[in-house]
């Protein structure tokens, strides 16, 4: 069986990147009433996606297991209410 990779850094496409910039552009004006450079814009991406997307990331795992977790449980009690009741006869 072969070991799973692990991941590195999170990758955003250039779309993905175009489109997050335009959000950092956007807040900057809408919310500080500032204009924000192309170089500015670039440095805050490479902020989030060097050091806070991994946490985000791993929260996100955390939280996929408890509820993965939470519906075996779930799983484990459906199972044991199909059970039929035994009766045996005594002789």
């Amino acid at each position: 069986m072969r070991k799973r990779q692990s991941l590195t850094q999170i990758k955003l496409s250039d779309s993905q990147k175009e489109k997050l910039n335009e959000e950092i552009r956007a807040f900057y004006l809408d919310v500080r009433g500032e204009e924000i450079g192309m170089i500015e814009q670039m440095q805050i991406l490479e902020l989030f996606e060097q050091r806070l997307a991994p946490v985000i990331y791993n929260k996100a795992l955390d939280d996929a297991k408890k509820w993965f977790g939470q519906m075996m449980d779930y799983m484990d009690s459906e199972y044991y209410m199909l059970y039929k009741e035994e009766s045996f006869k005594q002789v």
